[in-house]
């Protein structure tokens, strides 16, 4: 419908804009939906005007008259060639009086306005989706039909838009063209220096609205949405696993073709992933950044705290099934278990003697080599195991972690508190062969 709007003869009932000609008008609907008369046969750029076409097809015949002395890029109209030519100067004149943001083009004013407006006048009609720009809709239209119309020549990969071409063609010549002005990093396209840029500003504009966590991009503020939703969209095509993010599918992936491909520089270790290679990382540089809040004792991993703050809540969730017992770490009612079981895995090579675990094993194994590697830093003097170094070190603090809780006697050694035990229990586990007699 056509209305009237001071002195604009044609107002869009879309968005308002008005226009004082018909042929303008009409033009501008078609930005609504999506309509594309013209399409240039070298490079499937399609134009709503019918004349805008030739003039686009000056850029391929190389007759454009209007260069570009920076960069030698050619152009049909010298208009054309001032808005380019801001890209060079950085001359942005259009400012938002809002946010204070500018812009080289008052188009790009304007479209940026609707970001505090939240107007998107675009809608596509299959899915309802809104967009800001008709672009915008324009693009969105071809997930629904498929359309790659932008192929890459070297490898044949086709895309949606020319932005993606273009910026996957520098995946063939690594051209990275947008440096950060704070750090010198490189970028192959201007929205990844532009999400880069918050690292250095800490911009983090995109908020959850469930709990308030803010990101630096729309992408993983979306990713992290899967957190409250449970969502898991990415599932292992062999065992059927799923994930909530790209990342973690790959990382999990290695599990089947046991690929590790992140190696220690130190000792030579492999991993999955660069996460778990940072993480071992802090055994050679002793670096401990989780702290216990009642203590102040230190750790390298995240895992070691959890389990330590049990000492302070007496908390012991692994319960063995056989006789009660209680555990603060599922590896060590797994090594308990053993003891009813009397599976022994793992069997020294040089003697046969077996045992419940890898780690017994190892310490075992020194006994044949004679290594100690675990060194006190006090007093020069070495044990094969970490246990024995920390009893050690004991002799040293006069520390008596251990307590009683019948008669508040301290030990420095857990077994000694065990074996204090037994007074009150009546336990006697050693027995004399010859004599018969029982001792504690």
């Amino acid at each position: 419908m056509i209305t009237h709007s001071g002195g604009k003869t044609f107002q869009c009932e879309v968005c308002g804009k008005a226009f004082h000609f018909s042929s303008l008008f009409r033009r501008h609907e078609r930005t609504h939906f999506g309509e594309k008369l013209s399409e240039c046969k070298q490079d499937g750029r399609t134009f709503i005007s019918q004349t805008s076409l030739p003039k686009h097809r000056i850029t391929h015949t190389g007759n454009a008259h209007f260069k570009c002395k920076v960069c030698g890029k050619d152009f049909a109209y010298p208009r054309l060639l001032r808005m380019h030519q801001k890209t060079h100067t950085g001359e942005k004149p259009y400012e938002c009086k809002q946010c204070g943001k500018t812009f080289a083009r008052s188009g790009d004013l304007h479209i940026h306005e609707r970001t505090h407006t939240g107007e998107k006048p675009y809608e596509c009609k299959q899915c309802g989706k809104a967009f800001a720009r008709s672009r915008q809709l324009h693009k969105h239209g071809r997930i629904h039909t498929g359309e790659k119309p932008y192929e890459c020549k070297q490898c044949g990969k086709a895309f949606a838009t020319s932005y993606q071409l273009k910026g996957h063609g520098r995946t063939h010549t690594g051209e990275k063209p947008y440096e950060c002005k704070q750090c010198g990093k490189a970028f192959a396209r201007s929205c990844d220096l532009h999400t880069h840029g918050r690292t250095h500003t800490r911009e983090k504009p995109y908020v959850c609205k469930q709990c308030g966590k803010a990101f630096p991009t729309s992408r993983q503020l979306h990713a992290h949405g899967r957190t409250h939703t449970g969502e898991k969209p990415y599932e292992c095509k062999q065992c059927g696993k799923a994930f909530a993010f790209s990342h973690q599918l790959h990382v999990h992936g290695r599990t089947h073709t046991r690929k590790k491909p992140f190696g220690c520089q130190q000792c030579g270790k492999t991993f999955a992933s660069s996460r778990h290679l940072h993480i071992h990382g802090r055994m050679h540089n002793g670096e401990k950044p989780y702290e216990c809040e009642q203590c102040g004792k230190a750790f390298s991993f995240a895992s070691s705290l959890r389990v330590h703050k049990r000492t302070h809540t007496g908390e012991k969730p692994y319960k063995c099934k056989w006789c009660g017992r209680a555990f603060t770490q599922s590896s060590n009612l797994h090594s308990h278990e053993q003891t009813h079981t009397g599976e022994k895995p793992y069997v020294c090579k040089q003697c046969g003697k077996a045992f419940a675990t890898l780690y017994k094993l190892k310490s075992h194994e020194r006994t044949h080599t004679g290594e100690k590697p675990y060194e006190c830093q006090e007093c020069g003097k070495a044990y094969s195991t970490a246990s024995y170094l920390r009893m050690h070190k004991h002799t040293h603090t006069g520390e008596k972690p251990y307590e009683c809780k019948q008669c508040g006697k301290a030990f420095a050694r857990s077994s000694d508190l065990h074996r204090h035990g037994r007074m009150y229990t009546g336990e006697k586990p050693n027995e004399c062969q010859q004599r018969g007699e029982a001792f504690a």
